[in-house]
């Protein structure tokens, strides 16, 4: 599982349309709109696009809140490009962010029936700390929430920084 030839690169604007398309195919009614990314990146938030020489294979976001919390809004990668270690990649890219900012506690949301997504980020030293019932519309699905907490020293609990 290597993401070889992977380059990560600033989410722009004319990204967006290919990134509805995965957000089509994996997330179907519950995905996001055009509008909704032209708020993340109209408000300065740190989005990130994957690419190969294939394509764009997967973005992420996250959003910092003074005075020392990030929120991962969201990570996804291509069907044809996952169990690659894009996911990862990004990941890594959006805590090493958050850390750069002095964030202390990074938070995310994620669907509760979405065990791989909940194991790359148990691995990275998230823990689970509540549930929002019928968070995900329409189908009603919880969002497990998972912080991840960092030592002054920017490490993670498990030890990844």
């Amino acid at each position: 599982m290597s993401a070889t030839g992977v380059r990560l690169g600033r989410f722009r604007w004319w990204h967006i349309d290919e990134v509805l398309s995965i957000e089509a195919d994996l997330f179907g009614p519950e995905q996001w709109s055009a509008g909704m990314f032209w708020g993340e990146l109209a408000n300065g938030h740190h989005y990130l696009v994957a690419v190969d020489d294939d394509g764009l294979l997967g973005y992420a976001g996250l959003a910092v809140a003074p005075p020392d919390e990030a929120w991962v809004q969201n990570i996804a990668v291509r069907r044809r490009a996952q169990r690659r270690g894009v996911g990862r990649l990004l990941l890594e890219a959006l805590l090493a962010e958050a850390a750069r900012r002095d964030a202390r506690s990074t938070l995310l949301e994620v669907a509760a029936d979405n065990a791989p997504a909940q194991r790359l980020y148990a691995r990275y030293g998230f823990e689970p700390i509540g549930v929002r019932r019928g968070y995900y519309q329409p189908s009603n699905t919880d969002a497990l929430v998972m912080q991840r907490v960092t030592t002054p020293t920017g490490e993670g609990t498990d030890g990844h920084g």
